[in-house]
């Protein structure tokens, strides 16, 4: 209740939402993802040296597989494999996914019966 009204001033830029409250959101959304990939790569690291579970904190190094030729190609591997398919659906049935409503001609003058988002949208639409 004391700060709230700081905070909120703070992160909006002024008294409403305007300019400086996009440019604001607009570089959090943008620098956001970089600042979990360092977070992810710490966390590995940091699970890599020490283990996952070791309370006792006993060297346990002959039970380790190395990170970096194993699990690295592996999961380049996973990653390969996933984008080729993606790939190969993309380029062989391109409008899979999308409604059919989209393949009319525009007219600006006639709005149509029923409108929907996307599908990935459907969630919230009521």
């Amino acid at each position: 209740p004391y700060i709230g009204e700081s905070i909120v001033l703070w992160l909006w830029g002024g008294f409403s939402v305007n300019n400086a409250t996009l440019n604001r959101f607009y570089t959090f959304h943008f620098i956001m993802p970089f600042i979990i990939l360092l977070l992810v790569v710490i966390h590995l690291v940091f699970l890599h040296e020490t283990g996952s579970t070791n309370p006792m904190g006993i060297n346990s190094n002959m039970n380790k597989i190395p990170f970096n030729p194993y699990y690295s190609i592996k999961d380049l591997l996973g990653f390969m494999m996933y984008f080729i398919v993606l790939l190969l659906i993309c380029t062989l049935n391109p409008y899979i996914l999308s409604d059919p409503e989209n393949f009319n001609p525009a007219n600006p003058m006639i709005t149509p019966i029923h409108i929907q988002p996307e599908w990935y949208f459907l969630f919230a639409y009521a």
